[in-house]
């Protein structure tokens, strides 16, 4: 008897699978769809019997069944959620591509959530054993609700899913988002942020859009878990702007100075300031924090300010070199490129205005 093959109390089915199992994984031999057992020659009223009152197999979900008694591990419970959230609209199903003709499948399910989380090996979010429900993501037309252990989280627009051990999974950002709307411990929703931040995952900016849109800067837990996280950003891209100078020996700046006009007003601060050349850098850790009037007013005001610091600066001949923390990230060397290049460029440029410069 082919062991690839679903089984019946001891009986293989009639007829036997048109389709051969080889190419699935063990959990794949383990847990079915209806719709996968019907391709294999099992019809839904022996699938209802099999998993009568000690049978052999299981209905974890409506339509996906599991194909042993005892309780099913979390891989089974995962690849379950998928084929209950993942299975197409009738209409989508029937349709078949003319021959010759390739139309990518649309996104139906992806993991999000603490389980996403998991499976990005959050040390801050719990194993999949120990998740009581699985939050998957889903188109907001589909007609389908959430069951036993399966919470749907609809999606306006669907993500581009990461896969992770070959399973479709959300950005960590969006997983973020979807869990953080599922807790109300403060110390959990910080830890889950600044894991995703410190951890290299995704930066603070990405986090708070998320956020933002999901409507969470309205719960006070949440905006302060947030204010942490940008302090954390900033400290990040302050580190990463010291390795760059060090890693690709540029010339030590003064670090972190206010800069003066002779007895006159207040210029503002710079990250990193190279007085002989007349180069600052300047580190953008700004989030948007849009959703609220108030939030609105004080992103235009820090706008400004910093619009007006910049054409200060730079009427006073002063270099100003914009840097974020995703470009000292992903393009650290290309960023030190730049700076080195505005040091050099110096040498050609009519000297700056002499500035005083102060301790911040």
């Amino acid at each position: 008897m082919n062991h690839n093959t679903p089984t019946f109390g001891g009986e293989t089915p009639s007829p036997l699978s048109p389709r051969p199992l080889s190419h699935l994984t063990d959990v794949h031999r383990r847990v079915y769809s209806a719709a996968q057992l019907r391709a294999h020659g099992v019809p839904a009223a022996t699938a209802a019997a099999q998993c009568r009152p000690g049978g052999p197999w299981q209905q974890l979900l409506p339509g996906v069944y599991v194909l042993h008694p005892g309780p099913p591990t979390s891989e089974e419970r995962l690849h379950a959620a998928l084929l209950y959230a993942g299975r197409p609209a009738p209409e989508r199903a029937k349709a078949v591509p003319a021959q010759g003709e390739a139309h990518a499948a649309p996104v139906e399910a992806v993991v999000t959530g603490l389980a996403a989380l998991a499976l990005h090996r959050f040390s801050s979010a719990p194993p999949l054993i120990s998740l009581d429900r699985i939050d998957m993501l889903v188109p907001r037309t589909r007609r389908l609700r959430s069951t036993g252990f399966v919470r749907l989280v609809r999606a306006q627009v669907m993500p581009v899913p990461e896969p992770v051990a070959g399973v479709p999974v959300a950005p960590v950002p969006r997983a973020v988002a979807d869990a953080v709307a599922q807790l109300t411990d403060a110390h959990a929703v910080r830890r889950l942020l600044t894991e995703a931040v410190r951890g290299g995952h995704c930066e603070p900016a990405a986090l708070v859009r998320e956020l933002t849109q999901a409507r969470l800067l309205t719960r006070a837990h949440v905006v302060d878990a947030v204010d942490s996280l940008l302090a954390e950003g900033r400290a990040i891209a302050e580190n990463r702007l010291y390795e760059m100078v060090r890693v690709h020996e540029l010339p030590d700046p003064l670090w972190n100075v206010d800069l003066r006009l002779p007895g006159g007003p207040h210029i503002g601060g710079v990250d990193a300031y190279w007085p002989d050349q007349a180069v600052a850098v300047e580190l953008d850790t700004r989030a948007p924090r849009q959703g609220r009037r108030r939030r609105d007013e004080e992103e235009d005001e820090q706008w400004c300010e910093y619009t007006h610091k910049r054409e200060t600066l730079e009427r006073l001949g002063i270099t100003v070199v914009h840097l974020t923390p995703r470009k000292l990230r992903e393009a650290m060397e290309q960023q030190a490129t730049v700076v080195r290049t505005a040091l050099m460029a110096s040498a050609d440029r009519e000297p700056a205005s002499y500035v005083v410069v102060l301790p911040r």
